[in-house]
């Protein structure tokens, strides 16, 4: 075994951008929708509502998103106890988003140009099994199926100049449009703001209820969220109806691959005699072999790693062994990826 000491120039550090889709077997969109009846009828059903990519009852189907609806009143959903008001799963699901989201118990979530007088909203979140890093922004489709139309939702990534940061990282507006941008104007709807946030590093999308449950006339879907006071509304199932009508759900993935690339350089006065101790004899210490004296020969097939405390850190192997005598010189690209 023979050691090197790399320099400053052998290392090189480079960072690739890798996107798949954000769904099962890295499918961007999906077309169809479906629920676990186990699931809703569950405890877990109080407070979300899971959606899969097919019906199948064999193994195959797997959660793709989540659908929540939160409330600050806790409206739209049963109260844990009679006797204690504005206390259920709506509420818990709008203090886990607004904790996650503006960091605050008592900030308001904002929709654009808007603060809604009533604090409520969905809030759909991939699987984070399924997508890379984050979610690509300009990606999303969002397709809502009313009565009468479809509307269609996007993030307004290529219409922003400048990103904005939140607790949860970068944050945009849901408009009415496609490809990141909006079809006219800020893509918002005329009293209720925009459609809601966009938030790629965590994978949620929380969408504004005040503008879904405006008329087709006005920008919404009709989504007649109900905020009765201590009844459970299947709020979270009212999305989930307008989502698998629309019937199309588009979301990419992206990852930051960070790559180390060290260059191992072997000139031809190095790397050409073997430590091996069949080379040697184990009595005299001398070399066994006249040829390997005058003409020696190795072959290169691992190369290692090592910190200043003679610490193996990293391994690399060749596909095949490479020929090393006098007369031949090698430059190894190792690359590592993080």
């Amino acid at each position: 075994m023979s050691f090197k000491r790399l320099d400053p120039e052998d290392f090189l550090i480079s960072a690739d951008s890798v996107t798949a889709g954000a769904w099962t077997g890295n499918t961007p969109t999906l077309t169809q929708f479906f629920t676990s009846s186990v699931q809703v009828a569950g405890a877990s059903g109080n407070y979300y509502v899971s959606v899969y990519q097919t019906g199948s009852t064999l193994d195959e189907a797997e959660v793709q998103f989540n659908i929540a609806f939160g409330n600050s009143d806790g409206s739209g959903s049963v109260l844990y106890d009679a006797g204690i008001g504005g206390r259920s799963p709506s509420s818990t699901i709008f203090g886990q988003f607004q904790n996650i989201v503006l960091g605050d118990e008592n900030n308001n979530f904002i929709f654009g140009d808007t603060t809604p007088i009533n604090q409520s909203f969905y809030a759909i979140t991939a699987n984070r099994s399924k997508f890379k890093g984050s979610i690509f922004p300009g990606t999303l489709d969002l397709r809502l199926q009313s009565a009468s139309s479809v509307l269609r939702l996007t993030d307004n990534s290529n219409d922003t100049a400048v990103v904005t940061f939140n607790e949860a990282g970068r944050v945009y507006q849901i408009v009415s449009g496609s490809g990141g941008r909006a079809y006219t104007g800020t893509g918002y709807t005329t009293t209720s703001g925009s459609y809601g946030l966009f938030l790629p590093d965590i994978g949620t999308i929380i969408l504004n209820a005040s503008a879904l449950d405006l008329s087709v006339a006005n920008g919404g879907v009709n989504l007649s969220s109900s905020y009765a006071s201590n009844t459970s509304a299947n709020n979270a199932g009212k999305l989930y109806s307008a989502i698998s009508g629309g019937a199309n759900f588009t979301l990419n993935s992206q990852e930051n691959v960070t790559s180390d690339y060290v260059f191992v350089r072997a000139r031809n006065s190095e790397f050409n005699y073997s430590e091996n101790p069949s080379f040697i004899s184990g009595s005299t210490g001398e070399v066994l072999y006249d040829d390997f004296i005058n003409a020696p020969q190795t072959f290169i097939t691992t190369i290692g790693l090592y910190n200043d405390a003679n610490e193996l850190l990293a391994v690399a192997k060749l596909s095949k062994p490479l020929k090393k005598d006098f007369t031949k010189e090698a430059l190894i690209r190792v690359k590592l990826d993080f």
